[in-house]
């Protein structure tokens, strides 16, 4: 395989929603260019994507797989992404490495929750788009409508390049608005029949003609003023201007294909090798410095690894993007983010499980190499004297947590290792350890996202694990304020241990004066501030200090024991064992002896009056709210709106975008739990969701008592 430099290497990414056919097409092209000599089917389980087992056990794409095609001299490195939205970190990593978006859409249903996904994250990373309406010979597919739906949603960008003559199982032709042109094909697909538009179907091409003329035309002052004169553009010239509108995303073209029959591939790869942009026209990446980074091949060497794959006999499969220079076998290069040494073995271009061993790869270019010593994914690896790191892949917040644990104890460390692992192939599974709710909690995308993992830990790594609804992270604080002391003493012999501490808590808010007296049962308490101590706490809110000590009841000496009998108290509240949060605590008198007082009594003293008073000071315990948006059809609204009111949810707003509709609502974690499976059963699946961390509000009354008899039982157990 010849050396592409980076003026012949277009970068795609191929998205769609799960079934829209993706892996399919990925055959054809892999076996219109030559790369594979017999097209595989997901049913067959020997497609060149969907290699992995559990992919082959679900018959769903769970990890994008890079392939490449060569296509009149020019190389197009494309990666498949997987379609369900439990596993978007792929489409998310795709996209930010490649240049151009090649949007599937299923001809039996036009566009879903899936497409609409995948079109926000083009929006938001600013890449091209290309629309490909697949399965056109299905019974229920009806082109017309879907482009009308198309057009509704995103607008008159939306521009056809070709149409279907007829669709269902008779579909067999295409006619080509940029080319002019009928395709046609025998029952095998292939090669097409490529003759002149028929009569009957010259005025409807004549007029998306023009349309797609007049659409080329606007992303070019040449070419505008040409077409006002002359009202046509030659085919080089609409080529000139779709890519200008590409790379502007002023057009999103729409191609026909039936991947299943190989119909229409070849022209699309033809499109895709003359008119989509190059990596050399596109927008620069930026480094974490901010600094723009030109695809140069005589540049300095820089290579970003994106994506780990896990494989039999080979163990770690590093895929990377050559940002800067060119890479070849036996380059030394340092590692930026990690400060190790790599020594960089053969390198490939890459075809799914298959790899094409190469001699080098330049600025643009994508590709893998094997056993790496101390490259995770995210990782950059430099040349001599080059400084370059990069971070620009930023995926979205997690939707669906359960805490896993290994069914033996013994293989505990095996599965914390095994999820470090897959978290190196999936970055969208998060695990963490909590030492506040003893779990360890992974966090994923949806149920079918860490399902697949459990399936994966169980059957590769053969570790049986089970799922348990995670704990919710509650918080407690005070309402009022109340007075507590407390005195330990302790004599067993020789130097005892003696402590008085007298206190005052009350809730603690931003930007609060000093106190100045309190007033309990008629007396005053006046307060002299010596000092002030603000604890910013580790899970959120602070606790402020106050020594208010008099006469030297208490040596200063001791402070810091009081502060952390008080400390221990807020890692434990009294109500349910959560932390507790945004209190001042102000200490105003107590005792000591010359001899028997020493820090662990003050400590001790501090705890227990802290709780003493804490209990009376109106306690509340506080739940995790998020906020919620839900994307769903406007035919399932009010099922949503029904359930989300069921969740306690609280309702704050609803828009319509890209002919969903937009439900903005705050709701406790408890309710999320099962949100995911809940939404889908009800909108079929045709609706998706994003949570981020709000605030901690207070729990209502029943559910705080609820809270309260649940660990009291828990610890009586504890004690039996």
């Amino acid at each position: 395989m010849r050396v592409y430099q980076t003026n012949e290497i277009k970068n795609i990414a191929l998205l769609g929603s799960a079934g829209s056919g993706k892996t399919t097409l990925a055959e054809s092209m892999l076996y219109g260019a030559g790369i594979i000599k017999r097209r595989g089917t997901v049913d067959a389980k020997n497609t060149v994507s969907d290699y992995f087992p559990v992919e082959q056990e679900y018959g769903y794409s769970v990890f994008p797989t890079v392939f490449h095609v060569e296509w009149n001299n020019k190389k197009l490195n494309i990666i498949d992404c997987p379609g369900s939205d439990d596993f978007v970190g792929g489409a998310i990593t795709a996209l930010n490495v490649t240049d151009q978006a090649l949007i599937l859409i299923n001809g039996q249903y036009g566009p879903e929750v899936g497409t609409q996904n995948n079109f926000r994250y083009t929006e938001k990373l600013n890449k091209p788009v290309i629309f490909l309406v697949n399965q056109l010979d299905s019974d229920k597919c009806d082109f017309d409508n879907i482009m009308n739906t198309m057009k509704e949603i995103y607008g008159q960008k939306c521009v056809q390049i070709q149409y279907p003559v007829t669709t269902g199982p008779g579909f067999k032709e295409i006619i080509d608005v940029l080319l002019m042109k009928k395709y046609s094909w025998k029952p095998e697909g292939g090669m097409p029949i490529i003759e002149d538009i028929p009569a009957d179907q010259m005025d409807k091409a004549m007029e998306l003609h023009k349309a797609l003329i007049e659409a080329a035309a606007e992303n070019d002052e040449t070419l505008m003023e040409k077409f006002f004169e002359e009202e046509t553009l030659t085919e080089d010239e609409m080529r000139e201007g779709i890519r200008k509108g590409l790379v502007a995303r002023s057009i999103f073209p729409v191609f026909c294909v039936c991947a299943g029959q190989d119909k229409g591939v070849r022209r699309l790869m033809e499109f895709l090798g003359n008119v989509v942009p190059f990596v050399s026209e596109m927008p620069k990446i930026h480094n974490t410095r901010g600094e723009e980074v030109d695809p140069d091949s005589k540049g300095p060497e820089s290579l970003y690894f994106f994506k780990t794959g896990m494989e039999p006999h080979i163990g770690e499969v590093s895929y990377f993007k050559v940002m800067s220079g060119s890479v070849k076998p036996g380059d030394d290069l340092t590692n930026a983010d990690r400060g190790s040494k790599e020594r960089i073995g053969q390198i490939y271009a890459c075809a799914g499980a298959n790899r094409i061993p190469v001699d080098q790869l330049v600025a643009g270019d994508i590709g893998c190499t094997v056993k790496l010593k101390d490259v995770k994914t995210g990782n950059t690896l430099n040349g001599k004297d080059v400084d370059q790191r990069f971070d620009f892949i930023k995926y979205p917040n997690s939707k669906y947590s359960r805490a896993i644990k290994s069914v033996n104890t013994a293989d505990t460390e095996k599965m914390m290792a095994a999820l470090l692992k897959m978290r190196q192939e999936d970055p969208t599974w998060v695990v963490e350890q909590s030492k506040e709710l003893r779990q360890t909690i992974v966090h994923g995308q949806g149920e079918f996202h860490l399902r697949t993992l459990k399936w994966r830990m169980e059957n590769n790594e053969k570790i049986p694990v089970q799922f348990e609804e995670p704990k919710i992270p509650y918080r407690e604080t005070i309402t009022k304020k109340a007075k507590a002391e407390y005195r330990h003493k302790k004599q067993s012999g020789g130097a005892g241990q003696f402590g008085e501490v007298h206190l005052i808590v009350e809730p603690y808010a931003e930007g609060m004066p000093n106190p100045v007296s309190y007033t309990f049962g008629g007396q005053e308490f006046k307060i002299n501030v010596k000092s002030r101590e603000e604890v910013d706490l580790a899970w959120g809110g602070k606790l402020v200090f106050i020594n208010s000590v008099v006469g030297g009841a208490i040596d200063l000496r001791f402070m810091p024991a009081i502060l952390k009998g008080v400390m221990d108290c807020m890692e434990h509240g009294p109500l349910t064992g959560s932390y507790a949060r945004d209190v001042r605590v102000v200490v105003f008198d107590g005792k000591m002896h010359p001899v028997d007082s020493n820090e662990l009594s003050f400590t001790l003293a501090a705890r227990h009056a802290f709780s003493d008073a804490f209990k009376n000071a109106g306690p509340k315990i506080l739940e995790p709210i998020y906020d919620l948006e839900v994307f769903v059809p406007s035919d399932y609204m009010g099922d949503v709106m029904s359930d989300l009111q069921g969740r306690r949810a609280l309702i704050m707003g609803m828009d319509s975008e890209a002919g969903y509709q937009k439900l903005q609502a705050k709701i406790p974690l408890k309710e999320l739990a099962n949100y995911s499976i809940s939404l889908s059963s009800l909108t079929g699946g045709r609706a998706s969701f994003t949570t981020k961390f709000a605030s901690y509000e207070l729990v209502p009354n029943e559910i705080q008592t609820k809270l309260i008899s649940e660990h009291e039982a828990e610890l009586a157990n504890e004690d039996e």
